[in-house]
C-alpha cells in the first residue's frame, strides 16, 4: 500500500483544517496517510514521527520515509528548509512554486501558444514606464510582482493631460500628473511592480468580474477541472478578490443570468481553456511537474478571454464544499507520483 505524508509547518494537525479532509480521503482511497512537520524527521535513520487520524483523534506513530509527500506549506526556518530540501531530493513532492507574476508572464511569452491571452504588461521601474503605458492605454493598473489576494493594486485613468483618477481598494481620488508620479515612484522604491492595460471585464450591473479556473492533476497524472466559479467585485472596487469584499456565485445560474442564451458556450469555453492552458503551462517547466493551479481570467465585452493571473496553491470557496474534491485529486496524484517516481527535481 502506498504511503503518503502531508508535510506542514504546524505541529498540530487539528489546527490545519484540510488535514482532516486528506486523512478521510486517503482512507477511502486505500492509501496510508500521515501528517508530519520537518522537526519530526530523523534523517539518520530515515524515520518520521508522524500522526494518523483514527476514531476522532490524531495519534502519533513512527513511519519510514513515505513514497510521496504532499508539501502543504513552506518551511519557516533555515533548519526546516534544509530538511525539506533533503526530502525533496529523495522523495517525490506534489507541489512546486511557479514563481512570481513576472516569471509566469515571461514563461507564457516564451511558450508562445497562449501569449495572445496575456494582458499588455511592462515592468514598472521608472517614470517613463508609467507615462508611456498611460499614454498608450489611458486606463491601467499597477500591481506588486509578489502580491496576492488583490493587495496593492491601483487603477489609474487619464482624464486629461494633467488630471488622473486613482482607485485604491475602492477609494477614488483625483490627482495631478506630478502627484501621480510621486505616488508611483514611492511605491516602486518599496517593492517591485508591474503595470498593465486595464481590461474591462464586468457583469451587467457594472461590477468587475473574473473567473477562477481551479485545475489539478488526477490519479493518471492528467489535468482536470476541479471547479470554475465567478468572482464579482464589490461596488466601486477594481478587484474581485474574495478577501477584499468580492463575492462568488454558483456557476450555472450566474452564467445563465449574465450571458443569456450563450451561457453554455461560455461555460464550455472556460472548461476547455482551463485544461488546455494548464497542460501547456505545465510543459514550460523543465525542472519539475506542476500539480495544481488557480487560473484567473477575465472576459471583455466581446467575450474574449484575458489571462489575469496564474496562482499556485489556490484556495476554494467554502460555498462549494470542494475540499474533498481537492483532497481526492491531490491524494490520487501523490499516489501516481509514488508509483511512477518521476517528479524528482533534476
Amino acid at each position: 500500500m502506498t504511503l503518503i505524508g502531508m508535510l506542514h509547518h504546524r505541529a498540530e494537525p487539528e489546527k490545519v483544517k484540510k488535514a482532516y479532509a486528506y486523512a478521510v480521503v486517503a482512507k477511502a482511497e486505500g492509501v496510508d496517510f500521515f501528517y508530519f512537520t520537518p522537526g519530526k524527521v530523523d534523517i539518520k535513520n530515515e524515520k518520521i514521527l508522524g500522526k494518523y487520524y483514527e476514531n476522532g483523534k490524531w495519534i502519533e506513530k513512527e513511519y519510514p520515509f513515505p513514497d510521496a509527500i504532499y508539501n502543504a506549506s513552506f518551511p519557516l526556518t533555515d533548519k526546516a528548509e534544509l530538511i525539506v530540501d533533503y526530502l525533496s531530493e529523495r522523495i517525490p513532492f506534489t507541489s512546486h512554486s511557479i514563481g512570481n507574476k513576472s516569471d509566469v508572464q515571461n514563461r507564457i511569452k516564451k511558450g508562445k501558444d497562449f501569449k495572445h491571452y496575456l494582458i499588455p504588461t511592462v515592468q514598472l521601474k521608472k517614470e517613463k514606464d508609467l507615462l508611456d503605458m498611460i499614454e498608450l492605454h489611458e486606463q491601467v493598473i499597477i500591481k506588486p510582482v509578489s502580491g496576492s489576494r488583490g493587495s496593492g493594486i491601483l487603477f489609474i485613468e487619464k482624464e486629461n493631460a494633467n488630471t488622473f483618477i486613482i482607485n485604491d481598494s475602492g477609494k477614488t481620488t483625483i490627482c495631478s500628473k506630478q502627484d501621480l508620479i510621486d505616488l508611483v515612484l514611492l511605491k516602486i522604491e518599496e517593492e517591485e511592480y508591474i503595470i498593465q492595460k486595464f481590461i474591462s471585464s464586468k457583469i451587467k450591473s457594472g461590477q468587475v468580474l473574473d473567473f477562477r479556473l481551479h485545475v489539478q492533476k488526477n490519479g493518471d497524472g492528467e489535468w482536470v477541472t476541479t471547479s470554475i466559479y465567478p468572482r464579482i467585485g464589490a461596488l466601486g472596487s477594481i478587484t474581485s478578490n474574495l478577501g477584499n469584499g468580492g463575492f462568488t456565485a454558483f456557476p450555472d445560474p450566474f452564467l445563465q443570468i449574465e450571458f443569456d442564451n450563450e451561457w453554455f458556450d461560455v461555460k464550455k469555453t472556460l472548461e476547455y481553456f482551463s485544461v488546455s492552458f494548464a497542460t501547456h503551462f505545465d510543459s514550460l517547466y523543465d525542472e519539475f511537474y506542476l500539480d495544481e493551479l488557480g487560473i484567473d481570467v477575465g472576459m471583455d465585452e466581446n467575450q474574449r478571454i484575458w489571462l489575469f493571473e496564474v496562482n499556485w496553491r489556490p484556495g476554494i470557496p467554502v460555498i462549494f464544499n470542494g475540499e474533498l474534491d481537492v483532497a481526492k485529486n491531490t491524494i490520487k496524484y501523490a499516489e501516481f507520483l509514488a508509483n511512477n517516481n518521476k517528479n524528482l527535481p533534476s
